[in-house]
């Protein structure tokens, strides 16, 4: 076996951080991965729970945004890399409570960038730091085009900016101080495992309940969407292949508009739910639009698929699919993560509009 490295995982509790931590305690036994989440509403230890006894993982109760903590954390354990996916990352949240997402995504990057260094200055290893992030910091598309790797910044969120800030920290440590940074920037995911507040699992656990199905505006707002693990595949890629101090575009080719994504998962689950066809459609209910809702992204994926041969395996009806009957097959799980707090943060979120 190869020399043990020491990987840590920053919000590997979350929904693509739990298929990022699985993937690298199964398939690296040599890794000692450490799993680094402060277990909000979104982040869930039952999604790791198959992995959660493995010899080569260790989770730790923590927030990154507590400056000393991570620097404690740093000089006790010498990582060699860190994959960086903590992050507060829903919009309409952003939107409500703006101040979290500056200091989680903004201050805590900086303080994990911080601790990254200071390693380094005493003579410590660390081969990589990965920052994760998303396309949103490119702003809203027309009807055509692409985001790439040098599309100009245009954030128009709250959320969409905190991450835009955090990107130009990590590029700026890599510059000033040549810490060994990669970034990526992702589309839409969707998969196992996922809070019910973003749009697939909402629809899946609204027509479960035959609760309406808020759709903001016309339901005309387009997302290029990925299978969670590929998303993690692609992660695996840049994270041992992928050139320091440079970004990766990872998307789906794969442009939906709400309104018929929606529809679509509406057929799929009267199907499942031996439902008469339309049953669901009726509940489809519009509302008032999102302040600052950008119209459209779409990703190039060439750069990555070119350099480090990554591209989606899974096809969008087969993902749909294996993500609803994931759903059917662990309510459990579905009602566990829908706590009062939730609830709360729905009926302001939609039922008052």
């Amino acid at each position: 076996m190869k020399a043990v490295k020491k990987i840590l995982i920053t919000g590997g509790a979350g929904f693509i951080g739990s298929h990022v931590t699985r993937r690298f305690v199964k398939n690296y036994p040599h890794y000692q991965v450490y799993n680094l989440d402060k277990l909000t509403y979104a982040g869930n230890l039952e999604n790791l729970k198959d992995i959660e006894d493995a010899p080569n993982y260790i989770f730790i109760k923590g927030d990154i945004v507590n400056q000393q903590f991570l620097k404690d954390l740093f000089e006790k354990y010498h990582f060699n890399g860190v994959i960086h996916l903590a992050a507060e990352s829903h919009v309409d949240r952003s939107i409500t409570n703006p101040m979290e997402f500056i200091h989680t995504n903004v201050v805590g990057t900086g303080n994990l960038l911080f601790a990254a260094q200071e390693q380094i200055n005493k003579g410590k290893l660390l081969d990589c730091f990965y920052h994760i992030s998303t396309d949103e910091v490119y702003g809203s598309l027309g009807d055509t085009g692409l985001f790439t790797e040098e599309t100009p910044y245009s954030p128009r969120s709250p959320y969409s900016a905190s991450k835009a800030s955090s990107d130009h920290l990590v590029r700026a440590f890599y510059h000033t101080y040549k810490l060994p940074v990669v970034i990526s920037n992702c589309s839409n995911n969707y998969g196992s495992n996922q809070f019910p507040e973003k749009l697939i699992p909402l629809v899946i656990n609204n027509i479960l309940n035959m609760s309406p199905i808020p759709v903001y505006g016309k339901g005309e707002n387009i997302r290029d969407w990925l299978y969670v693990e590929d998303h993690a595949l692609a992660i695996d890629q840049v994270y041992h292949a992928g050139q320091k101090g440079q970004t990766y575009n990872i998307g789906g080719n794969n442009e939906w508009k709400n309104i018929d994504l929606i529809i679509k998962l509406c057929e799929i689950m009267d199907i499942r739910l031996n439902r008469k066809s339309g049953t669901s459609h009726k509940l489809i209910t519009f509302v008032k639009d999102r302040a600052g809702h950008d119209l459209r992204y779409a990703i190039d994926s060439t750069k990555i698929s070119q350099e480090l041969g990554w591209k989606p395996t899974l096809d969008f009806e087969t993902g749909m699919a294996k993500t609803v009957d994931w759903y059917l097959n662990n309510n459990e799980w579905l009602q566990n993560v829908i706590s009062g707090d939730y609830e709360k943060y729905y009926d302001d979120q939609y039922k008052k509009r």
